[in-house]
């Protein structure tokens, strides 16, 4: 008969809760609630953390500029929504057809710009340098009163902004 001596182990975070599994990197001992699953298996928060950050590529710089291209195409996609504005139905199908195309330029334009780089942090900053530049015409249509206008700059805000963040972070919906 053999007998095993077993230790038991606690997670290093909640040092009242015994626990079996270890982080498949450092092999710190993690309960449950820790525990981060990934593809290969759990790891512990700082662990995933350090991890993310290898994959945060993006300057300063990128921030600027990033936000400054987002900002002026959006300024220019935005006022081309006003013109759309006036056709009437037809307007209704050109910018909802207008929107994706423009979003999609929007987000290769930064790619070009920041050179690839990723960063959580730079996508949404992206993303405010996009409805930032909208903003004025935004402003313009709403002391006039344009009530189609308004609506056409929410539905090109409300497609291009997630467009753009999605494309740049590389989230595919379907695979």
């Amino acid at each position: 008969m053999t007998d095993t001596i077993s230790t038991v182990t606690y997670c290093y975070v909640h040092p009242d809760r015994e626990t079996s599994l270890r982080c498949k990197r450092c092999e710190k001992p993690i309960c449950a609630s820790c525990a981060q699953r990934t593809p290969t298996g759990y790891m512990c928060r700082d662990c995933v953390r350090s991890h993310q950050k290898s994959f945060d590529t993006s300057e300063w710089y990128d921030y600027i500029f990033g936000f400054l291209t987002a900002g002026f195409l959006s300024a220019i996609a935005a006022f081309l929504v006003t013109l759309i504005g006036g056709i009437g139905f037809i307007g209704w199908l050109l910018i909802l057809s207008a929107a994706p195309i423009a979003g999609t330029t929007i987000a290769e334009a930064v790619r070009v710009v920041t050179r690839r780089h990723r960063s959580r942090s730079l996508f949404i900053t992206v993303a405010v340098g996009m409805v930032l530049g909208a903003l004025p015409v935004l402003i313009v249509q709403l002391l006039s009163m344009n009530i189609f206008g308004i609506v056409f700059q929410g539905i090109y805000l409300f497609i291009a902004v997630p467009l753009v963040y999605t494309r740049l972070s590389g989230i595919q919906l379907f695979k």
